[in-house]
């Protein structure tokens, strides 16, 4: 059985231990990044199964009726980059595992480094040490602050612990379910959106992109914000609507932003205005990319290769398609 594997930029899959599931197979690791379907498709004609690395590579209609081969596309987590409907057309399975209760505690983890980055301007006093110059500015102590979490999730009430374990004080906006779990676990559940955009002092975003969240922020909420205030956003861009957050930055509302995502990724344009402002920490969606998250991440995507070759997919989004034969 053919396998290719797109994206992992550092090699770092065959380094890991859960790669051995895949003994055995004819596997091919690209490390580039292409999002060109002419060089993708004569990449993957051959291939039988398509392993991706969350959402770096978009595969759409196009690509797909290219993959005559193509039969099953294994991932993790969400996959609104893969055209699920052109996939089922084609009899191309799509396995993808939703790790029920299982946070990303990698991308916790980061959330709150950036969160102490942007508090305690890290990158900035380390950059003008490295210059020459000593102490530029004066930082923001956690403890007895506001962490406020929008999005009360396995991410989001993960980050939740750090920041009461940090001695703050933590309020949630989120649907009413959501609040209400967070109440349960001990937090305050905000009365309203405008009052957690204007009262908490970090505001760290933890949402998944679907339509009803597109946007979701907009400038209104951001010029809530204190002029002392952090925005940190380690989901997703298109939560906060284009332009807004740079918009909200120069007009000093809030104070500081940390970010881990963006419009377009890889996003390598020296002209993006965020990498420009001194306020502001931006690192390359690095969020879940950490070798126990992979480990944790592969292990799922190799077990749903080895299902599909012994004939009993799992964690199929697109079931249909075992019922139908390719068009």
């Amino acid at each position: 059985m053919r396998i290719a594997i797109l994206d992992d930029y550092h090699d770092t899959l065959r380094t890991l231990p859960c790669f051995r599931k895949l003994v055995g197979y004819d596997v091919k690791v690209w490390n580039d990044h292409v999002q060109d379907d002419d060089i993708l498709a004569e990449r993957l004609k051959d291939v039988e199964v398509l392993v991706l690395i969350r959402e770096r590579t978009k595969i759409g209609a196009v690509l797909l009726e290219r993959l005559p081969k193509l039969r099953l596309i294994s991932q993790r987590s969400v996959y609104p980059h893969i055209d699920v409907a052109a996939c089922t057309r084609l009899g191309v399975i799509v396995s993808s595992s939703q790790h029920a209760g299982v946070p990303s505690y990698a991308t916790a983890e980061l959330t709150w480094g950036l969160v102490l980055a942007a508090a305690r301007q890290i990158p900035q006093q380390a950059a003008a040490l490295k210059a020459g110059r000593w102490q530029i500015g004066v930082g923001m102590t956690l403890r007895g602050k506001t962490l406020g979490i929008y999005g009360y999730g396995r991410i989001g009430s993960a980050v939740a612990g750090y920041g009461k374990a940090f001695g703050m004080n933590v309020v949630v906006w989120a649907r009413e379910a959501s609040r209400q779990l967070a109440a349960a676990d001990g937090y305050t559940a905000s009365a309203n959106k405008e009052a957690f955009f204007g009262k908490c002092d970090v505001i760290s975003l933890h949402m998944r992109l679907v339509e009803t969240t597109r946007g979701i922020v907009d400038a209104p909420d951001l010029a809530r914000m204190k002029p002392t205030a952090i925005l940190v956003n380690t989901s997703r861009a298109a939560l906060i609507k284009p332009g807004a957050l740079v918009t909200a930055l120069r007009a000093g509302r809030p104070g500081m932003a940390a970010v881990d995502v963006y419009d377009g990724e890889p996003m390598l344009d020296m002209g993006n205005p965020l990498l420009a402002m001194e306020n502001v920490v931006c690192t390359p969606h690095i969020g879940y990319v950490s070798r126990d998250e992979y480990e944790v991440q592969f292990t799922d995507i190799f077990d749903q290769v080895n299902a599909y070759a012994a004939g009993a997919p799992t964690n199929v989004v697109n079931p249909e398609v075992l019922e139908r034969k390719p068009a």
